[in-house]
C-alpha cells in the first residue's frame, strides 16, 4: 500500500557544488535549507534582512543589494525604547539609532557584493499579503513593512497581491539580477509553512497567488527553476505528523524530506557524494573525550586530522578549519561551548 504521494521532480540545469555560491532569501523555511546547506559545507549567505514573506520586501531587498542601498537614521522608527527599519527583521534593531544603522548597512554591503560572484540565488516566498503603513504609522504611508515588530495594529492595512502585479515584480527583480550577475540561476520555492494568522481560506488564497506567478515567471525565464518545497509537504506528506505542535511549521521529519528531494534534484552527485565524510568530521569534532591524553584519543584526532586535511586539499571550497585546528591541538576555542 501507498501512504503518501510521489511525484518526481525536475533536475535543476545546474546543480550545486562546494564550489557554488548561494544567496538564500525568503521566509522562515529559508533558513532550515540554508542551515542544511551550511552543515554540509556549502558557501551559503542567508537573509541579509532577516526573515522575509511577501514578493514586495523580498524584491525591495535585492534591489537593496544590486545597487548597494544605504540607509541612514532618518529611515529608522523608534517604538518600544528600541530602533527600528520597517525593510528589516528585528534581529537588525538596536537601542541607538547608529547602532541599528551600521548593522543594516554592513549586512546590505555584504550582500551586494556576495550577489556579484554568487552561482545561485534561492528565493522562498511565504504570503502574498503585504501589510502598508497607515498615516498613524511612524513611517512612510502606503509602503508596506517587512516585519510588524509589533506596532499596533492601527499602523498597517492588509492588502492581497494579485498573481499579475506579483509575476510583475518577481519578473523586474529577475532582470535585475540577470544585469548584475548574467551566469546566476534562480531558484524559486514556496514556503509550505501555513500562514494561519490569516485564516485557513486566506492562507489558500495567497498560496494560490505565489503559485500562479511564480509557474508563470519560470515557464518565460530561462535561468529560473522552480523546486517544490510546498507540493512536497502539502500533496507528498499531506498529513499534520509532518508539522510541529503549532500546526503551521513542518516539523524536522518534513524538513529532512523536503531536504533530500533537494539533495537530489538540487545538487551534482559530487558533491552528495561527500556528505557522509563531512557528517563524520563534524560528529568527530563534536566528540568529547573522557580522558583526553589517553593514546587512544591521540590516534583518533591523527585519524580525522588526515581525513580533514586530505578533504581540503582536494576539495578546497570545503572549510573546516575550525574542525581541522581541533583535531591538530585537541583544543577547541572557548566561544565554542
Amino acid at each position: 500500500m501507498k501512504f503518501h504521494y510521489e511525484f518526481p521532480i525536475k533536475k535543476i540545469p545546474v546543480p550545486l557544488t562546494h564550489y557554488h555560491k548561494t544567496l538564500m532569501i525568503g521566509s522562515c523555511f529559508t533558513e532550515n535549507i540554508g542551515n542544511l546547506l551550511k552543515r554540509h559545507c556549502f558557501t551559503v549567505l542567508e537573509n541579509p534582512n532577516g526573515i522575509l514573506f511577501n514578493p514586495v520586501s523580498v524584491v525591495e531587498a535585492v534591489d537593496s543589494y544590486i545597487h548597494q542601498k544605504q540607509i541612514n537614521e532618518s529611515d529608522l522608527f523608534l517604538l518600544n525604547e528600541t530602533w527600528h527599519s520597517w525593510k528589516h527583521h528585528s534581529r537588525f534593531s538596536d537601542i541607538t539609532p547608529a547602532a541599528t544603522v551600521a548593522k543594516i548597512n554592513a549586512s546590505t554591503f555584504a550582500a551586494g557584493q556576495f550577489l556579484k560572484s554568487a552561482s545561485h540565488i534561492m528565493i522562498t516566498l511565504g504570503s502574498a499579503w503585504v501589510y502598508r503603513l497607515t498615516d498613524a504609522a511612524d513611517g512612510e504611508a502606503g509602503s508596506v513593512a517587512a516585519n510588524n515588530h509589533k506596532a499596533p495594529s492601527t499602523w498597517f492595512t492588509r492588502e492581497l497581491l494579485t498573481a499579475e502585479i506579483t509575476q510583475k515584480l518577481l519578473q523586474q527583480m529577475v532582470d535585475s539580477l540577470l544585469k548584475l550577475n548574467p551566469y546566476l540561476q534562480i531558484i524559486f520555492t514556496i514556503s509550505p509553512v501555513r500562514h494561519l494568522r490569516e485564516g485557513v481560506i486566506d492562507n489558500n488564497r495567497s498560496k494560490a497567488v505565489l503559485i500562479q506567478a511564480v509557474h508563470d515567471l519560470v515557464n518565460q525565464n530561462v535561468a529560473t527553476y522552480y523546486f517544490p518545497a510546498y507540493e512536497l509537504v502539502i500533496d507528498d506528506l499531506r498529513d499534520y505528523r509532518f508539522y510541529a505542535e503549532d500546526l503551521v511549521h513542518p516539523n524536522y521529519q518534513a524538513t529532512q524530506y523536503v531536504w533530500e528531494k533537494l539533495v537530489d534534484a538540487c545538487i551534482a552527485k559530487e558533491a552528495s557524494d561527500l556528505f557522509k565524510l563531512i557528517k563524520e568530521i563534524k560528529l568527530a569534532y563534536q566528540h568529547k573525550p573522557f580522558n583526553p591524553q589517553t593514546i587512544q584519543h591521540q590516534q583518533f584526532l591523527r585519524k580525522y586530522e588526515n581525513e580533514t586535511a586530505r578533504l581540503m586539499e582536494q576539495f578546497p571550497f570545503i572549510q573546516l578549519t575550525d574542525e581541522l585546528n581541533y583535531f591538530k591541538t585537541g583544543f577547541v576555542p572557548r566561544e565554542q561551548f
